[in-house]
C-alpha cells in the first residue's frame, strides 16, 4: 500500500505541475475568452455580426504591424517610426495615384518608401550602434515632417475605385483587410517557429554574443528584420488610406503604443528571445475589443486614452514580472 502511494505521487506531481504550464501558458487566452463571454452577455449589441466583424476590421491594422514588432522585440530591439510610416505610406501613395493614375505605382511607391525607411532603421541600429529608442524616435519625428512637407499639410483625396477596393472588398463575407491580416499572421507565424530565420531571431534576442559566435550574421539579420517591419506597416499604410479614401499625414499617431502593447500583452518579451504568434493573436483582439466596447458605451476619447496608457503599463509590469518569476525558477 505503501509503495502504491510513493509510486504515484511523483506521476501525481508531475501532472499537477504539466496543469499549471499548461495555464500559465494560455491564461491570456482564457482569460479572453471569459472577457468575450462576459461582454457578449452584457454589452448590447457586442455580439452582433455586424459589430465583430467591424471589430476585426479595426484591429487589421495593429494586426499587421504587430506581426513585424513581434519580430522586433524578440530580437531586443522596438521600432517606434511604424505609425509615422503608415501615415507617410499612405500620403505618398495617394500622391502617386493622383499624378500617374496608377495603382500599381501607387502601392509599389509605398511599399518601398516603407522598406527604404525600415532597412534604414536596420542600419543605424545594427552598423551604426544608435539605440533603438534614439534611432526610431528621429525617424519617427523626420517620416512624419516628411509627410507633412510632401502633402503641403493636408489630407490627399482618393478617387480611383481600384485603389479602394484594397479597403472595402469582400471576400466571404469578410472585408479584404481581415484577410491580409490572417495572412500576416500565418506568414509570420511559420516564419517564426519554422525557418531559420525565426529561430536566429530568437537567438540574437536571447544572447546577441552566442548567436554571433554561433556563426548567425547579427547585424544582417537585423536590416532584415527592420526592412520587413517598413515593408509590412507600408502595406498597412495603404490599405489605411484605401479605408478611408485619403492619405492623411496626421493618421496613425500614438499608433506604435498600441502595437507594442498588444505584443507585450500577447507575451512577447521586451527582454527578447520570446514570441508567440498566437499569443500577439490575442494581444491584438483584447486591444481591439476594449476600444471596441468604449465605443459601443459611447466612453469620452480622453477616457480611451487613459485606458490606453493603463493597458500599457499593465502590459510592462506583466511582462516585468514573468521576466522575474523565470529567473527565480
Amino acid at each position: 500500500m505503501t509503495t502504491a502511494t510513493n509510486t504515484s505521487s511523483p506521476a501525481t506531481a508531475m501532472n499537477a505541475n504539466r496543469t499549471k504550464a499548461l495555464l500559465k501558458e494560455h491564461s491570456m487566452t482564457l482569460g479572453y475568452g471569459l472577457l468575450f463571454i462576459v461582454l457578449a452577455a452584457t454589452v448590447e449589441n457586442f455580439f452582433s455580426a455586424a459589430n465583430i466583424v467591424g471589430l476585426m476590421l479595426s484591429v487589421a491594422q495593429i494586426g499587421m504591424v504587430a506581426c513585424t514588432m513581434m519580430l522586433c522585440l524578440a530580437s531586443r530591439d522596438f521600432d517606434l517610426s511604424v505609425g509615422s510610416t503608415i501615415a507617410f505610406a499612405g500620403v505618398l501613395g495617394a500622391i502617386i495615384l493622383e499624378r500617374t493614375g496608377s495603382t500599381g505605382l501607387a502601392v509599389g511607391g509605398g511599399l518601398l518608401a516603407g522598406a527604404l525607411i525600415g532597412a534604414g532603421n536596420g542600419v543605424l541600429i545594427a552598423y551604426l550602434r544608435v539605440n533603438a529608442l534614439i534611432a526610431t524616435l528621429a525617424t519617427m519625428l523626420m517620416v512624419r515632417g516628411l509627410a507633412f512637407i510632401v502633402s503641403k499639410g493636408q489630407a490627399v483625396g482618393i478617387a480611383d475605385e481600384g485603389f479602394i477596393s484594397f479597403g472595402d472588398t469582400l471576400v466571404f463575407g469578410l472585408p479584404l483587410p481581415v484577410w491580409l491580416t490572417a495572412a500576416c499572421f500565418l506568414v509570420f507565424g511559420v516564419l517564426l517557429n519554422h525557418t531559420v530565420f525565426g529561430r536566429n531571431t530568437l537567438a540574437i534576442g536571447g544572447n546577441p554574443e552566442a548567436a554571433r559566435l554561433a556563426g548567425v550574421r547579427v547585424e544582417r539579420l537585423r536590416v532584415w528584420i527592420f526592412l520587413l517591419q517598413g515593408l509590412v506597416t507600408a502595406m498597412a499604410g495603404l490599405v489605411l488610406a484605401s479605408r478611408i479614401t485619403s492619405g492623411q499625414p496626421n493618421a496613425a499617431t500614438g499608433f506604435e503604443l498600441d502595437v507594442i502593447s498588444a505584443c507585450v500583452l500577447g507575451g512577447v518579451s521586451l527582454q527578447g528571445g520570446k514570441a508567440r504568434i498566437f499569443g500577439v493573436v490575442i494581444g491584438v483582439l483584447i486591444m481591439g475589443t476594449v476600444e471596441n466596447v468604449m465605443n459601443l458605451m459611447n466612453v469620452d476619447a480622453f477616457y480611451q486614452y487613459l485606458m490606453r496608457g493603463i493597458i500599457l503599463l499593465a502590459a510592462v509590469l506583466l511582462d516585468q514580472l514573468k521576466t522575474r518569476g523565470e529567473r527565480r525558477v
